[in-house]
């Protein structure tokens, strides 16, 4: 019971620290695996021990594939790919359905791309869109942040899911493979939510790019099948992966299943994908490969994530090493709550303090050590529980959230409607995701 409480003020301390407090999330998951341990009365040099492995172990496992993943992201963006790739979904879906464009644009714009960074990259040729087709920004605006947030936080290879895979030591193949459907089913309900709540409330576009300066952007970028391969071929190849080693052996043995099994481990995928994206802009600079071009660009946004992944797995795997797995384990079992259990973690903390990559990692590092006491130990319940995780982690988007922030004031939304707009578009998508995974997890597990 001690354990118990000693969780509950660490996970209290973890929200209001870097919330109220402003402490950086790094230091907050630091500072409460330590407290954790001395409170509940681990030896001291057990302690250190955990503290030291739980954080080497995560990042070997994902530190490089958390950069290669964000310098494919910063070349992407750079380069202009990004509008390629959305001028060439809009031509195909048709510009006057430009909500349900955008919807697909963001979802797969995120995959390499962080949410706020790919929000302000598209917010121009949202609005003109818009615009031009006589349409409300606010169902556009919201249709693009949903689709934003569904890959990101379900979809690897976006940070959190990969580090809650990591940490889960959920297989990365079938996170993807169970993600994809998941995610288009909840971008599906989102889209839904956008067409008829958010695009009743009239918000005029008034675009400060016009369609010319768009067309000079495209002008100078990547052909949008050049721009899709980079993120694309990754997925293939870690997909491919997991499915060479089913016990029916579908692509092969020998050579054929060591050479799938080598191209589709995430490290060597994504080193493949940054090559790749090497190849976006129409002259590759030495500058763009040094600190201050989209390599360097790409290793500080990748440093963030890494440092609160790393904390993350000091944190989990300092509750490993105690009994707290057993105690909790055996108390939540009888709750009776399954797969919702990661997702109602992952929401409280999301919704506490805004960043869904935390909620993800500080999740799954809690529920790591508790997984055989819960019974969702099979390679297939770990996915699921990366999956609820993430579902969780996205509700509900608030005004302690940067995104909230970046969608309200680039959508001209005041807070009352971006709380009614896109907080509660979250909360549709969130929900959405996690009775999907609850249904699935009925049929698989």
């Amino acid at each position: 019971m001690v354990q118990i409480i000693v969780l509950l003020f660490c996970i209290i301390f973890i929200v209001l620290a870097s919330t109220k407090l402003k402490l950086h999330p790094f230091l907050a998951l630091l500072f409460a695996a330590l407290g954790f341990g001395l409170f509940t009365g681990m030896p001291l040099s057990d302690l250190v021990q955990s503290l030291n492995e739980g954080f080497g172990s995560t990042l070997g496992y994902i530190g490089v594939v958390i950069i290669a993943g964000t310098i494919i992201g910063s070349f992407l963006e750079d380069s202009g790919g990004a509008y390629s790739l959305a001028d060439w979904i809009l031509r195909k879906i048709g510009r006057k359905r430009v909500p349900l464009a955008m919807s697909i644009v963001g979802y797969f714009i995120s995959i390499p791309v962080y949410a706020d960074s790919a929000f302000v990259i598209l917010s121009p040729l949202n609005k003109a869109l818009s615009k031009r087709s006589g349409i409300s920004l606010s169902g556009t605006a919201i249709a693009l942040a949903l689709g934003l947030t569904a890959t990101h936080c379900l979809v690897p290879p976006t940070p959190g899911p990969i580090a809650a895979a990591g940490i889960i030591d959920a297989d990365l193949g079938m996170v993807i493979m169970m993600g994809i459907p998941v995610s288009i089913f909840a971008l599906i309900c989102s889209y839904f939510f956008a067409i008829k709540v958010a695009s009743k409330i009239q918000i005029d576009p008034n675009p400060e790019v016009t369609e010319k300066e768009i067309s000079e952007k495209l002008s100078k970028a990547p052909s949008a099948t050049k721009a899709i391969v980079p993120m694309l071929l990754p997925i293939i190849l870690i997909v491919l992966k997991s499915v060479s080693e089913l016990p029916t052996s579908p692509l092969g043995e020998g050579m054929v299943k060591t050479i799938f099994g080598f191209i589709g481990e995430p490290v060597i995928a994504l080193l493949i994908g940054v090559l790749l994206a090497f190849t976006l802009p129409r002259v590759l600079k030495r500058s763009m490969l040094s600190d201050s071009g989209s390599v360097g660009k790409g290793l500080r946004n990748a440093a963030i994530i890494i440092m609160i992944t790393g904390a993350g797995g000091a944190f989990g795997n300092v509750l490993q090493n105690s009994t707290l797995a057993d105690t909790l384990g055996d108390t939540m079992a009888t709750a009776n709550i399954g797969i919702w259990l990661p997702f109602i973690v992952a929401a409280a903390i999301k919704t506490s303090q805004g960043s869904s990559t935390v909620a993800i990692i500080t999740t799954a590092s809690i529920l790591s050590p508790m997984l055989a006491s819960l019974g969702l130990t099979s390679e297939i319940a770990k996915v699921f529980v990366v999956l609820s995780i993430g579902a969780g982690a996205t509700v509900v988007s608030h005004a302690n959230d940067s995104f909230f922030w970046v969608v309200t004031q680039m959508s001209r939304m005041n807070v009352n409607t971006g709380y009614k707009l896109h907080s509660m578009g979250t909360l549709v998508m969130g929900f959405s995701a996690a009775f999907c995974i609850w249904i699935l997890s009925l049929i698989f597990i």
